[in-house]
C-alpha cells in the first residue's frame, strides 16, 4: 500500500519540489516527513500547494515579461566607447562586462555587470556584439562599437 506526499524539496531519485509522489508508508513517515523533505497530502495541504503553484506561475510570468522588454531595449540600441589609442590602434585599457553594464545604466537600463557574458575584454578597435543574460531564460544581444580618440 503506497503513501501520498507532496515534496518541499527536490529528492534525488523521487521527484522535485511540489511534486505529488507515492512512496511506500515506512519512508514517508520515518524519513521524507520528519526530515522536511515532504508533507502527507491531505486535502489542505494538496490546496496549499494548487495555490502556491499558481503564485509562483503568476511570478514566473511577470518576471519573463520583464526581462523580455528589457531585452528588446538592449537589442535595439547600440553603444560607443571611446578609448584612447596607440601606435598601430592599440587600445590603452580594455572594454570589460563593468563598462557596458555602466554604459547601460547612463541609458536607464540598470543591470548586473556579471549578466554581461565574454570571454575576454575588448582591447582592439571595432564592432562587437556580447550577450546579456537577464533571466528568465531570457537574453538579449548588445552591440557596441570601440573607437578611438586622439591623444
Amino acid at each position: 500500500m503506497a503513501m501520498q506526499i507532496i515534496l518541499t524539496q527536490d529528492v534525488p531519485n523521487l521527484g522535485s519540489a511540489g511534486d505529488l509522489v507515492s512512496v511506500r508508508p515506512g519512508y514517508g513517515r520515518n524519513f521524507l516527513v520528519p526530515q522536511g523533505m515532504a508533507v502527507t497530502a491531505t486535502a489542505a495541504n494538496v490546496h496549499k500547494l494548487e495555490h502556491d503553484k499558481r503564485v509562483i506561475a503568476k511570478k514566473v510570468a511577470k518576471e519573463r515579461a520583464g526581462a523580455e522588454a528589457l531585452a528588446e531595449k538592449i537589442n535595439l540600441m547600440t553603444l560607443q566607447f571611446d578609448r584612447q589609442v596607440g601606435e598601430d590602434d592599440k587600445l590603452f585599457g580594455s572594454v570589460t562586462s563593468r563598462d557596458i553594464a555602466e554604459q547601460l545604466k547612463k541609458t536607464g537600463i540598470e543591470i548586473d555587470h556579471r549578466w554581461v557574458v565574454m570571454d575576454q575584454p575588448v582591447k582592439a578597435l571595432g564592432k562587437y556584439e556580447v550577450q546579456v543574460k537577464l533571466g528568465s531564460g531570457v537574453s538579449a544581444t548588445c552591440k557596441f562599437f570601440v573607437v578611438g580618440k586622439a591623444k
